[in-house]
């Protein structure tokens, strides 16, 4: 004859066993079950590592993920930092910006830089070059504003009335952006050569 137990009803199944061992070994938020199904790859990434989720370009920067924006190379020129990368002082006189945009220094280290090439009969030269710089960048700045103008339509103006007026006739884009691109190339070609004699 086989003993009656009212209070249990049903029998205990491989799952509720699991649970119990579980409870009693102390690991309360274990799974009593083997679960099947799909399981996230995860990588580890450390610090400069560079990679893209999702379409977006992701890094670590001192132990925090974050996005890599195009802008970022932009910024680091634009953005004048708070202390000067040479010497490390405070960049806070009022010609420290002006002077890191082009030397990327402060004030004061440009002006030891400019006494030691003063010194060393070199400060001609570098002046030379800076000069040649500015203009290269003038013709580059030149040109592409002179080719954005060329291409941009010419189909139709709005008037200060608000009237559209349409234009007949218009430009040989494809030989103005050749004379403009030539040009340029010439004046680079002059620059370079009066840097080099």
């Amino acid at each position: 004859m086989q003993p009656k137990f009212k209070g249990l009803k049903k029998e205990f199944t491989k799952r509720d066993v699991e649970r119990v061992r579980n409870l009693v070994q102390g690991r309360g938020n274990s799974s009593s079950e083997s679960q099947v199904g799909y399981k996230k790859k995860t990588i580890k990434y450390k610090e400069g590592d560079v990679w893209t989720e999702n379409k977006k370009t992701w890094t670590i920067k001192k132990g925090i993920k974050q996005t890599v924006s195009k802008l970022d190379a932009i910024k680091k020129e634009v953005f004048m930092p708070l202390c000067c990368p040479n010497c490390t002082k405070v960049m806070k006189a009022q010609l420290d910006k002006p002077n890191y945009r082009i030397h990327k220094k402060c004030l004061n280290c440009v002006i030891e830089f400019e006494h030691k090439l003063i010194i060393e009969g070199k400060y001609d030269d570098y002046i030379k070059e800076l000069e040649a710089k500015n203009s290269l960048d003038i013709v580059d700045d030149m040109e592409s504003y002179l080719l954005s103008a060329i291409n941009t339509s010419d189909e139709g103006y709005v008037s200060e009335s608000g009237h559209v007026e349409r234009w007949v006739g218009g430009v040989n884009k494809e030989k103005i952006t050749k004379d403009i691109t030539e040009a340029a190339k010439i004046r680079r070609e002059f620059i370079k050569k009066k840097i080099d004699g």
